[in-house]
């Protein structure tokens, strides 16, 4: 038997079984809300850039989670368009593994991003006298470097365990991309030590940071309702709300998916489920910064206006 095996070069990304007329409909949707994507997180970062006022710690933060957005729907989304328009076109092994690798350091970036900022609105509300003395501009580069690294290093451990895995066949990928779980599906090895590091790794960058996030939030509500200025409040409560916003998303997907009972959700609800966390989330984080922050309407309307002028 194992002499009769020959490795796999390239695979089928099977994505979703449709007709040809709503593969087409799905290409020119998905097609605009990745240029959304890319447009939205663009124009966050931009702005951030070019607006002296938005040079804080929040919206250093907020720079860096908009450029992993968009990396993070550029590692799956162009290959989803490709199968659309083409079913049967393969991918080769090397670009799967690649796409696997890039999509799971995006996605332990944004996690470990996410309780970075948890922690600047725990200090900015909590600790207001000492947010400049905590939150220094070394700190926040060292937690934002850190984020990236251990990210990068995370998706490294995965693909050195999976790099050895002998794949001899079937080469259909039952997803849209090369997510990690539906590739060890197809390994001709034990993938047991895979599929137990797969979950301890989402236990590390989910529910860990999940609590951490939690319990910060926990603390900044308390304060919040001790602000006696209706005014402080309300800014505080709607800064705090579009940081919820996009930890339920993000958060709330990803667990079901990694950490939550693998036989509890059909292969189809979970691949749906890995659509929205990583094409619609992208398109929406900006689209809720933007419409719950003043300061960013603020800093788009004084561009514009300069434009106009």
């Amino acid at each position: 038997m194992e002499g009769n095996q020959t490795s796999v070069t390239e695979f089928i990304l099977l994505g979703f079984p449709l007709n040809t007329r709503t593969q087409m409909l799905l290409f020119g949707l998905f097609s605009l809300f990745y240029v959304l994507t890319l447009l939205g997180n663009g124009v966050i970062l931009g702005l951030i850039l070019l607006d002296s006022r938005l040079h804080t710690p929040m919206y250093f933060f907020l720079s860096h989670l908009a450029i992993v957005d968009m990396a993070y729907a550029c590692s799956t989304v162009p290959q989803m368009l490709v199968n659309l328009l083409s079913p049967a076109k393969p991918i080769p092994f090397a670009g799967c593994i690649t796409q696997t690798f890039l999509f799971l350091s995006f996605a332990h970036t944004e996690c470990l991003l996410l309780v970075v900022m948890s922690y600047d609105r725990y200090v900015a509300i909590c600790h207001p006298l000492h947010y400049s003395v905590i939150m220094s501009w070394r700190v926040c580069i060292t937690l934002t470097v850190t984020s990236w690294v251990f990210g990068v290093l995370l998706a490294l451990v995965h693909l050195v365990l999976l790099l050895p895995l002998p794949f001899c066949g079937p080469h259909q990928i039952n997803h849209f991309f090369c997510e990690i779980i539906a590739v060890l599906k197809l390994a001709c090895a034990d993938t047991h030590i895979n599929e137990t590091m797969v979950l301890a790794g989402a236990v590390s960058v989910l529910v860990g940071p999940f609590s951490l996030i939690v319990v910060s939030y926990i603390h900044i509500l308390c304060a919040i309702l001790k602000i006696r200025s209706g005014e402080g409040r309300q800014k505080a409560f709607s800064t705090c709300s579009s940081h919820l916003c996009v930890f339920g998303l993000f958060y709330g997907t990803a667990i079901i998916m990694y950490v939550g009972p693998q036989y509890g959700h059909s292969k189809e609800g979970k691949k749906y489920l890995l659509l929205f966390h990583s094409l619609f989330n992208p398109m929406l984080n900006p689209l809720i910064y933007s419409l719950r922050n003043k300061e960013v309407k603020a800093a788009l309307k004084r561009m514009l206006d300069k434009e106009r002028s």
